[in-house]
């Protein structure tokens, strides 16, 4: 990219810095957030959206009276991310758990209570699961632990083919693959082991001989204080568009909506944003410059805007690849949900699509249950999940197509055909990383490319986990670098004992 443009220019400032933040999803608006605890009032912060709207996969719409999230719709509480923030926001009176409702699963034909005891699915004993699971596929189970295992220290492997190689088919089918589905849209067979399940892999590294003794000691050690049980998920009471909003308020940032960044370069003075549609050429483009950059967007994005500035850290994104969903939302009358089973939901295994009738949901939440706050005297909430990686057919209906074949698949599994008194649907386009094996080792790549580049972060699902507390959590330490980088060169030189690093 040349280093001359027109008058479009933006200069940066002199007495503040200037941070620019591209992607308005909870990554970005975090790492915003941060900057302006970190910097003060007088560090100028762009944020930079290529759509019209912030939140990301934070979505909230009114469906029959009622918030409903068509995004996300929870976080884990266990960790202290997601936590920490909403308390900080002061939204900590916001904060709420699911019902006792427990969620069912849907393999083989029956519809059966889900497993508590397991790790996304993989159970510490086989009396776990073995009301799921026939006969013989709960004896493959239960002598796992008599299988020679052969395990180094550090090494990856798909969750799926591992599991189906020492415990069976059917556990991957019925159980570890609808929930791995439900997280990343993906399939347990080309998502690794060391990404998706870390703690597993960490006590197999110290030694269990079983992939069960690996999930019993992770179960051991996660159990609370006395036996109880402390919720696992959290959300907040309106839907979590309040913490987008809360965000954005906090952050006080210039907001730059329904401009894509289409390139990015360095310039003596730090970084320069190209901005604009690809489709409007050179001469629709406009300039931003800024002392420090975060990126916080999807992997193909990071892919293109790394090529010319850092093509090791590019190639590293380029490793991940992203899947595509769909929510489909329903606000059902509450007088012909009565006969409903007083369950959260029900995930759906991938091999109920060839069932008869053959399924195209992935899952479905019956969000009025599941949460107190989503009831209503009217409605009945329920929200439909569409989409794993590798099945674009199944999106490639357009809404009506969508809204009938989740109408269907409803029918089929709880006899519920009322009409819904109100719909939506909201797609996902190209928005969940795919953690396969060796995931780790791409990040760590692509993480030691871009330390080497003073002034700019990275942060995002892409990285180190989907979930809002890990997307939180590479949002606050890529605030936290730019932070120190600008604190230490606007700094006295004496202070600054020489030019600072990375």
């Amino acid at each position: 990219m040349s280093s001359t443009h027109p008058s479009r220019v933006v200069p940066s400032g002199v007495a503040a810095s200037r941070v620019a933040v591209v992607g308005g999803g909870i990554s970005g608006l975090v790492a915003a957030y941060r900057l302006r605890t970190l910097l003060g009032p007088a560090a100028e912060i762009v944020l930079v959206e290529g759509s019209q709207r912030l939140g990301g996969a934070l979505r909230t719409v009114e469906l029959g009276g009622v918030a409903l999230d068509v995004g996300a719709e929870a976080f884990l509480v266990r960790r202290p991310e997601a936590v920490g923030l909403v308390a900080e926001l002061g939204l900590g009176g916001q904060l709420t758990h699911p019902t006792p409702a427990a969620p069912t699963v849907r393999g083989g034909g029956r519809t059966l209570p889900l497993p508590t005891r397991t790790v996304l699915g993989l159970p510490g004993a086989a009396t776990d699961v073995e009301g799921l699971l026939s006969a013989p596929g709960a004896a493959r189970v239960a002598a796992e632990p008599t299988v020679p295992l052969c395990w180094e220290p550090g090494q990856d492997a798909a969750v799926g083919m591992l599991l189906r190689k020492r415990a069976g088919d059917e556990l991957v089918d019925r159980l570890v693959d609808p929930l791995l589905g439900g997280v990343y849209a993906g399939r347990a067979d080309a998502l690794g082991l060391r990404a998706t399940l870390p703690a597993v892999a960490t006590a197999l590294d110290r030694g269990a001989g079983s992939l069960l003794a690996a999930a019993s000691a992770v179960l051991f050690s996660g159990s609370p204080p006395g036996g109880g049980r402390s919720p696992v998920f959290g959300t907040l009471r309106g839907g979590l568009s309040v913490l987008v909003d809360a965000l954005v308020a906090a952050a006080a940032v210039r907001l730059r909506l329904g401009l894509p960044v289409r390139g990015l370069a360095r310039i003596p003075e730090g970084w320069r944003l190209e901005l604009g549609s690809h489709l409007l050429g050179t001469a629709g483009a406009e300039y931003l410059d800024a002392d420090a950059v975060v990126l916080a967007v999807p992997a193909p994005a990071l892919r293109r805007l790394l090529a010319d500035p850092l093509p090791v850290a590019s190639a590293a994104a380029g490793r991940v690849e992203v899947a595509s969903c769909a929510v489909v939302g329903l606000a059902l009358p509450l007088a012909a949900t009565q006969a409903l089973p007083e369950v959260s939901g029900v995930l759906v295994a991938a091999s109920e699509a060839l069932s008869e009738p053959p399924l195209s949901v992935k899952a479905f939440t019956f969000s009025g249950r599941k949460w107190a706050h989503a009831r209503s005297e009217h409605v009945l909430l329920v929200r439909a999940s569409l989409g794993r990686h590798g099945e674009a057919r199944v999106l490639q209906r357009d809404d009506a197509e969508l809204l009938d074949a989740v109408r269907a698949d409803l029918a089929a599994l709880t006899g519920i055909t009322a009409a819904p008194v109100a719909t939506v649907v909201a797609r996902w386009g190209g928005g969940l990383p795919q953690y396969a094996p060796g995931h780790l080792d791409a990040v760590a790549a692509l993480e030691r490319d871009v330390s080497g580049s003073a002034g700019l972060a990275v942060a995002g699902a892409t990285l180190h986990g989907v979930g809002l507390p890990a997307c939180i959590a590479t949002a606050d330490a890529a605030a936290r670098r730019i932070a120190e980088y600008l604190n230490g060169v606007n700094a006295p030189a004496a202070a600054r004992g020489g030019t600072m690093g990375s």
